[in-house]
């Protein structure tokens, strides 16, 4: 299992392979069309991310003192950008989760080419996993 500085390195490394953000959009956009099948049954307002602009749904749930995160989108560079967030959070333990910084964002440049829209998207997504592993860490037996 690599840790999450490891991940966000791998994905910063990726994105340096293209030479514009046409490229990388269309990077993301394949990224999200590749996210499992994720069930109708989790399309609750409990899992839906509140501040996103399209419609998102994160289940987040504990394996193995590992949490899990499933997600969708119904737009399709959010798609992407959801697939990018589940490869660096999904299944690490929620202290790591914690204590790890989202330096990928800025070092892939999404602060500066995201819309505000998408971009207030992925921070809400990321708020929403960081209280989620906060209240993992501080009853681990939780799950949902």
């Amino acid at each position: 299992m690599n840790d999450i500085a490891q991940i966000q390195a791998d994905l910063v490394d990726e994105f340096e392979i293209f030479e514009d953000w046409m490229s990388r959009y269309e990077y993301v956009i394949d990224l999200g069309r590749q996210l499992p099948d994720f069930r109708d049954e989790w399309k609750i307002d409990e899992n839906k991310i509140q501040g996103c602009q399209s419609q998102v749904w994160l289940n987040m749930s504990m394996r193995d003192g590992r949490m899990h995160i499933d997600g969708i989108s119904d737009a399709s560079i959010v798609s992407g950008l959801v697939a990018i967030v589940l490869r660096v959070y999904s299944d690490q333990t929620p202290q790591d989760i914690l204590n790890a910084k989202p330096d990928f964002i800025k070092d892939i440049g999404f602060n500066d080419h995201l819309s505000p829209t998408r971009s207030n998207g992925l921070h809400s997504m990321l708020r929403s996993i960081y209280q989620k592993a906060g209240q993992n860490l501080a009853s681990p037996a939780v799950s949902g």
